[in-house]
């Protein structure tokens, strides 16, 4: 009685643990730990095949995140990427074939939506181990020791990268006008979509657009 207490306790740690800090299990090692503890707790209760569904369950759930998470950094990896001078190219296309924003979407209310659903890929990528790396690494930076082990995720990089993205964006596609009443024109518009990420509750695209 006193085991299954306990293994249901475990159980329970563990569930916590790789849901919220899933990253610490990325290393061969501590998924190694992790499935010999596994295996432990299913003997402690072998006549109830709950624990080894749970179990079972657990590690799944796991390595479907692991790879969530490996797929969205592989896909970050080539955006990061050095890209050619896009002035170059903006000036050897033809003035016809180079399209503004309102050309695109001319609507404030749905580029206002675009830019929202962009905000919460972002957002959802980030995880509390993010914001743990931050703190130790500042640690290390005040104790003036080198954490050569800490997991590198960029899921803040990517999501303040995307801020600045935004703002050369507007910034661009206001300077590139050349007569005044169509930039005129074109900073109203922006008005607009800030306003509407402001009803929407997207403050983090407001304040880039402003």
């Amino acid at each position: 009685a006193k085991l299954k207490s306990f293994a249901a306790k475990i159980i329970q740690l563990l569930k916590e643990w790789t849901e919220t800090f899933p990253y610490d299990f990325q290393d061969e090692k501590s998924m190694k730990e992790l499935k010999e503890i596994a295996h432990r707790i299913t003997q402690c209760d072998e006549e109830n095949g709950t624990v080894k569904k749970i179990i079972s369950q657990m590690t799944q759930n796991l390595l479907m995140a692991l790879s969530a998470r490996s797929q969205y950094q592989e896909i970050r990896e080539k955006f990061r990427q050095p890209v050619t001078d896009k002035g170059t190219i903006l000036k050897s296309k033809p003035q016809s074939t180079q399209k503004d924003i309102l050309s695109v979407c001319c609507d404030p209310l749905i580029l206002a939506q675009q830019l929202t659903y962009i905000e919460l890929e972002r957002v959802s990528n980030i995880y509390p181990e993010d914001l743990m790396q931050i703190v130790s690494h500042m640690d290390s930076l005040d104790n003036h020791k080198c954490r050569s082990d800490v997991t590198k995720t960029y899921n803040l990089e990517a999501y303040d990268n995307w801020f600045n993205c935004l703002s050369m964006l507007v910034a661009t596609e206001i300077c590139r006008i050349v007569k005044k009443k169509q930039r005129t024109r074109m900073v109203e518009f922006f008005i607009d979509v800030a306003r509407e990420c402001f009803n929407i509750g997207n403050f983090n695209s407001m304040m880039a657009i402003i």
